[in-house]
């Protein structure tokens, strides 16, 4: 155990730095993936493919996506975040670039055609599965437990934030230039940036962050020259540190009945949020057809269309910070966490109901069913914090591997089936029927989510599962996830 923060020395903060930097990791994770949806119609009219069928890249990013998230948070635990991270980010922002060349055949004269973006989504979601369970990872490392449901708010709001903002950001880049919209030339073309020229650029972002990143981060406090005995004695203080490289035990995560439970839980997340990423811009702009006939309306539908994500990074931030709260006021680590992902649950399945009654009492009030679902983007993303933060609970040492193992469950069960449901269902019933099916069924799935919440308890370490889970506060590691 390490001993308390040396009296005479200012503590050096470069924890925040590396706070800043994971924030903007989330940023760009979030980025690169909303761009698909945002610029699906490009692709596929270039590739000669209908619209509808796009939901086949989505699910093979999802697949790798889930399928890779343990491996992903085996390696951060066992290899440290460090070299993890710019091994996956490197990784993915080449498929990001590949992902411009479809549709034509610039690569050695070989055309990339639908079966090649398939492909290249593919390996773009063995990339990103790496991302959060090694940011989890890196805040386990970098911050005092009594901080870090604060620290994963402020990751999940950056994310959000990015991921809300991007068909903005979409729109920007190729329908703007400077002085406004872009009118068509002579020969009736745009003089945009095209939708490759974006991916190429956003591509080229994530690559940059890798050059920052390697300079400026370290796996621990202890390994970094601008990390003073005082920040150190902070962040590390109950910590009992592992003897020896981690060994994460396998069986016993097996055998958790308590990761299980929050393995489903985080299904109900990935099964009816996806709908926001990758159907509600198309969506907009298919049931309310009007506001596409002009620039003002086109830039409203895309503000619309990203405000779920951009009011849910308050979500995030409210959901860590009211549960951090929660527990240092009452001691009660069990339902700190448990209470606000009920309200989330509960919450945002009623503003689905919401949504539905208006499509179908009222089918041309763009706003109102806007607000429904801004309203349920941030009801959901009240949980995101206490769930990441519960992974750290339980895991502790091993927090990347068992953070993988929840978005690898929830990803390959929630986010799989709701892009094959939805996909389904929403090209066998168009328009307001198939709105009103899937907003029914993600309801009824987050009042499942609601119960699945009183099965979790944090206070239970995956290495102690069979230990009282009621024990006296003390300084060390027991205590110090209390109020983490």
């Amino acid at each position: 155990m390490t001993a308390a923060p040396v009296p005479d020395q200012a503590p050096t903060r470069t924890r925040y730095w590396v706070l800043f930097l994971l924030c903007l990791l989330a940023m760009i994770t979030y980025m690169d993936r909303a761009a698909n949806g945002s610029a699906k119609k490009a692709i596929m009219e270039d590739l000669g493919v209908g619209e509808e069928d796009f939901f086949w890249v989505l699910i093979a990013f999802q697949l790798a996506y889930a399928m890779f998230e343990i491996p992903s948070g085996w390696l951060g635990d066992t290899r440290g975040p460090r070299s993890t991270l710019l091994r996956v980010v490197l990784w993915w922002s080449l498929f990001v670039g590949l992902t411009g060349f479809v549709g034509t055949s610039y690569l050695g004269g070989v055309y990339l055609g639908f079966t090649a973006l398939i492909v290249i989504q593919f390996f773009f979601g063995v990339g990103e599965a790496g991302a959060f369970p090694n940011i989890a990872k890196a805040l386990y490392n970098w911050f005092p437990a009594a901080d870090r449901g604060f620290a994963k708010s402020i990751i999940w709001m950056s994310a959000r934030f990015m991921g809300g903002l991007t068909p903005l950001v979409w729109v920007v880049l190729t329908d703007w230039k400077i002085g406004g919209i872009h009118k068509p030339d002579a020969d009736g073309v745009t003089t945009g940036l095209s939708w490759r020229g974006a991916m190429w650029l956003f591509a080229s972002v994530a690559a940059v962050w890798c050059f920052v990143f390697y300079f400026v981060f370290r796996n621990k406090p202890s390994e970094h020259p601008l990390v003073n005995e005082a920040e150190r004695a902070e962040i590390d203080v109950g910590r009992i540190e592992a003897k020896g490289p981690v060994q994460v035990p396998w069986g016993k995560l097996v055998r958790s009945r308590n990761l299980w439970a929050i393995c489903f839980m985080y299904v109900v997340t990935n099964f009816c949020w996806y709908f926001l990423m990758y159907f509600l811009p198309r969506t907009l702009q298919t049931e309310f057809k009007k506001w596409t006939e002009e620039p003002n309306g086109r830039i409203l539908l895309a503000l619309l269309a990203g405000c779920p994500l951009l009011i849910g990074m308050f979500g995030c931030l409210l959901g860590g910070t009211l549960s951090d709260r929660y527990i240092r006021r009452t001691g009660d680590r069990k339902w700190g966490r448990r209470l606000f992902g009920m309200i989330g649950y509960g919450g945002a399945g009623l503003c689905y109901f919401a949504a539905a009654g208006v499509k179908l009492a009222d089918p041309d009030n763009l706003f109102l069913f806007a607000f429904f679902l801004v309203l349920m983007g941030f009801m959901n993303d009240l949980i995101m914090a206490p769930a990441w933060a519960v992974c750290q609970d339980i895991g502790r040492d091993y927090a990347a591997t068992v953070s993988g193992a929840m978005n690898m469950f929830g990803n390959l069960v929630g986010a799989v089936s709701t892009l094959l449901i939805t996909g389904l269902l929403m090209k066998k019933y168009p328009g307001t029927q198939g709105i009103l099916i899937c907003f029914t069924m993600y309801g009824v799935v987050y009042f499942l989510g609601v119960g699945l919440w009183l099965l979790i308890d944090p206070t239970k370490p995956i290495a102690g599962d069979s230990e009282p889970a009621s024990r006296p506060v003390q300084a060390t590691e027991e205590s110090e996830t209390v109020t983490g």
